[in-house]
C-alpha cells in the first residue's frame, strides 16, 4: 500500500475499514463452526468434557492458524505490499528464477490453489448466506420451506448491484461489522457467566484429548473445526488494501476476541442445553432478539460475500495480466479506489454456480461438507510456496525453513484429510469445480504459448524485414500507425496485410509490445521502453504490473517520441485477430486445442482490454493452426 494513501487515514479508520472487507468470512463462522463440531453425525458422545474439547480445539485453530500462520508470519510474504496466491506465485517463482526445474512445478501448485479459491467464492456466499437465512427456522419454524427462496432472493440482489460498485454502501461495512463483533462477544459473556466452567478450553491440553481420544472421529471431526477459520486467506489476499499493521490491529482488538468469546459462550450452552445443539449460534439469544439478529446475521453475510466476490474479481485480473485467463471485460467502479472492480461474466456465472449450490445442497450443513476442502487446499498450497519465499527469497537457513514449514503443513494437510473423508458428501463439489478452472486456465497458458510459437515461427525478423523494405521504400502517408505485437522481434502480419492491400505505410511507425511482469505494479518511470529502427519507425514496450489497469491511450498521452506526442486523432492502431484452428499432432491433446479455441472465440477484445477508441483500430485476421 502507497504511503501517501496510508497518511490520509488514521490507522484506526483502516482498521475499521479491514472489518468490513477482510473479515467479513471468517467473522460469519460461528453461525455454522461449532453447530458443526459438535454434529452427533461424527459421533463423539455428547458431555461438557468434549463440549471443553470442542471449544478448546476451536480456539486454538484460532490462534495457531490465523493469529501466528497468517497475521504474524505469512502477512510478511507480500509482493511489493500486495498479498494473495497469485502475488505469493509470482513471489515464489521470482526467488527460484535462477534455479531450473522449479518454475513449472511452482506454477502448477499456484494455479491450482488459485482455482480452489474459485471454489470458495461460490461457496462462501452460499453457505454463510444460507446459514443466516436458516436462523428464521429457530424463530418461526413455520417458515421453513421459505428460507431456501429467500436465500436465492438475497444472492440474486446482491450480484445484481454489484455492477454499481461498493463505493456506496462500502462505508457501512466497517460498522456493521463492528456491531457485529461486539454482539458476537457480548452475547458469548452473557452465556459464559451460565457455565463458566467453558473457560477452562483456554488449555490446549482439552483440544488434545478431544482431537485423540475418539478414533476416527477424532479425526473427522477436524473437517468441522476447520470451519472456524476459513477465511483466513482473506487476511493476505487483501493485504494490499490496508496495509499489514491495520489488519493486525483490527484482528487482535476486535475480531479475535468476538469470535473467541462467542465460540466459548456457544461452548457454556450446549453443557447447560445440550439440545441447544440445533443451532447453538441462534439459541444463544432470547426469543424477542432471534428475528432482529436474523438480520444483523444476513448482513453480515452479505459482507461476507461482498468481501469473496471482490476477491473473485481481483483474482481473476491477476489472472488474465499474469496469462492464466482469457481477456474479459473489466469494468472499474470507483475513480478513487483501485481495487473497486466489476467483471459481469465472473458475476454472472458465479451466481449462477451459488444458486445452483444453495439449491442442490439445501442446507447450511450440507455445504459445510464441501466447504472446507477448498479452503484447506488452498492453505496447503499457500504453505508451500511460502517455503520457497523463505529459503530462496528471503535466504533463511534450512533447518528453519524445514521445521516451520513441516509444523504448519502437519497442521494444513491434517484438515485437508479430515475434508477429505467428506468427499461423498459434498467435497467433490468444490475439488470438481477446481480441477474445471485449474485444466482451463493451464490450457490457456500453454495454448498462448503454442500459439505464440507458431506466430514466431512463420514471421519475419522485424530489423532484417525493415531494412529490405526501405531499399525501395513504399509511399508513406500521414499520421501515425501503432502495431499490437506479441513478439517485438516479428515482424507483424497486420503490417505485411497493410502493405499488400494498400501499397503504403504511414510517416510515423511504432511497433508496440505490452509486458505484463510478475510484479503489482511497475512505476511510470519504468513502465516506457522506447528504441529506434530508422526510417521513423520505432519499437515501444509499455510494462504494467499485474495489479495494474492497462491503459494505453492514457500512457501514450504522457510520452513523446523524437519530440512528438500522440494525437488520437491522427493515430490508427493495427491488430491482428488470430482465429484458432485445432489440429490433430504435436502440443496439446485435441480436446485441449478444442477448449483453448473456444476460449480463443469468447476472449474479450484485446482493443476494449488496452482500452484504444474502437474508432482508431484497424483488425486484421489471421487463422492459425496448432
Amino acid at each position: 500500500m502507497d504511503q501517501v494513501h496510508q497518511s490520509k487515514q488514521s490507522r484506526g479508520a483502516l482498521a475499521l475499514a479491514a472489518l468490513g472487507i477482510v473479515y467479513g468470512d471468517i467473522g460469519t463462522s460461528p453461525l455454522y463452526a461449532a453447530k458443526e463440531v459438535f454434529n452427533p453425525s461424527y459421533g463423539i458422545p455428547f458431555s461438557p468434557a468434549n463440549v471443553m474439547g470442542g471449544v478448546s480445539a476451536i480456539f486454538w485453530a484460532l490462534m495457531i492458524i490465523v493469529s501466528v500462520k497468517y497475521v504474524i508470519l505469512i502477512m510478511r510474504a507480500d509482493n511489493r505490499g500486495e498479498g494473495g496466491i497469485m502475488a505469493l506465485l509470482a513471489l515464489a517463482a521470482a526467488s527460484v528464477k535462477d534455479r531450473a526445474g522449479w518454475s513449472g512445478p511452482l506454477a502448477v501448485l499456484g494455479v491450482f490453489g488459485a482455482a480452489l479459491f474459485y471454489g470458495d467464492g461460490v461457496l462462501t456466499p452460499a453457505i454463510s448466506v444460507l446459514s443466516a437465512i436458516e436462523g428464521l427456522e429457530v424463530a418461526a419454524p413455520g417458515l421453513k420451506p421459505y428460507v431456501i427462496p429467500l436465500t436465492v432472493a438475497v444472492l440474486i440482489a446482491l450480484f445484481a448491484i454489484q455492477r454499481r460498485g461498493t463505493a456506496t454502501v462500502g462505508a457501512l461495512f466497517g460498522p456493521v461489522m463492528i456491531v457485529w463483533f461486539v454482539v458476537l462477544g457480548f452475547i458469548g459473556v452473557v452465556n459464559i457467566v451460565r457455565a463458566p466452567q467453558i473457560m477452562q478450553a483456554v488449555n490446549p491440553l482439552h483440544a488434545y484429548a478431544f482431537l485423540t481420544q475418539h478414533g476416527f472421529a477424532s479425526f473427522a471431526v477436524l473437517g468441522g473445526v476447520f470451519l472456524a477459520v476459513t477465511g483466513a486467506e482473506a487476511l493476505y489476499a487483501d493485504m494490499g488494501h490496508f496495509g499489514k499493521a491495520p489488519i493486525r490491529v483490527a484482528w487482535f482488538a476486535c475480531v479475535l476476541p468476538g469470535l473467541a468469546l462467542n465460540y466459548f459462550g456457544q461452548g457454556a450452552l450446549l453443557i447447560v442445553n445440550p439440545q441447544a445443539v440445533e443451532n447453538p449460534f441462534f439459541l444463544m439469544f432470547p426469543g424477542w432478539a432471534l428475528l432482529p439478529m436474523v438480520v444483523l446475521a444476513t448482513a453480515a453475510t452479505v459482507i461476507a460475500s461482498q468481501a469473496v466476490i471482490s476477491g473473485a474479481y481481483s483474482m481473476t485480473r491477476q489472472a488474465i495480466q499474469l496469462g492464466f485467463l482469457p481477456r474479459m471485460n473489466i469494468i472499474q467502479t470507483s475513480d478513487t479506489e483501485f481495487g473497486q472492480i466489476y467483471i459481469p461474466a465472473i458475476n454472472w456465472t458465479l451466481l449462477i454456480a451459488i444458486i445452483a449450490a444453495v439449491i442442490g445442497f439445501g442446507s447450511s450443513s450440507n455445504l459445510a461438507s464441501a466447504y472446507g476442502l477448498a479452503v484447506a487446499g488452498t492453505m496447503t498450497i499457500t504453505t508451500l510456496l511460502t517455503f520457497f519465499v523463505i529459503r530462496f527469497g528471503w535466504g533463511y537457513s534450512l533447518t528453519t525453513c524445514l521445521l516451520a514449514t513441516a509444523f504448519f503443513l502437519l497442521i494444513d494437510v491434517a484438515f485437508f484429510a479430515a475434508n477429505l473423508f467428506k468427499f461423498i458428501d459434498g467435497g467433490w463439489f468444490s475439488l470438481v469445480m477446481g480441477g474445471l478452472i485449474f485444466t482451463m486456465m493451464v490450457t490457456w497458458r500453454r495454448g498462448r504459448e503454442i500459439l505464440f510459437e507458431h506466430l514466431r515461427k512463420s514471421s519475419l525478423k522485424l530489423e532484417p524485414f525493415l531494412k529490405m523494405l526501405f531499399q525501395h521504400p513504399p509511399h508513406r502517408v500521414e499520421g501515425t500507425a501503432i502495431f499490437l505485437i506479441g513478439d517485438p522481434d516479428s515482424t507483424p502480419h497486420a503490417l505485411l496485410h497493410n502493405l499488400a492491400h494498400n501499397k503504403v505505410i504511414h510517416e510515423r511507425v511504432i511497433f508496440l509490445t505490452v509486458v505484463v511482469h510478475d510484479v503489482p505494479r511497475v512505476p511510470f518511470e519504468e513502465r516506457v521502453s522506447i528504441e529506434s529502427l530508422g526510417n521513423n519507425c520505432h519499437r515501444l514496450k509499455l510494462s504494467y504490473g499485474f495489479k495494474d489497469t492497462v491503459d494505453v491511450p492514457q500512457t501514450l498521452a504522457l510520452i513523446t517520441i523524437d519530440g512528438a506526442g500522440f494525437n488520437l486523432l491522427e493515430t490508427s492502431f493495427f491488430v491482428s485477430r488470430e482465429t484458432v484452428v485445432p489440429t490433430p499432432g504435436d502440443g496439446m491433446a485435441l480436446w485441449r486445442d478444442r477448449l483453448f479455441a473456444t476460449m480463443t472465440r469468447n476472449a474479450g477484445s484485446i482493443v476494449e482490454y488496452f482500452k484504444i477508441p474502437a474508432n482508431r483500430v484497424i483488425e486484421l485476421g489471421t487463422q492459425v493452426e496448432i
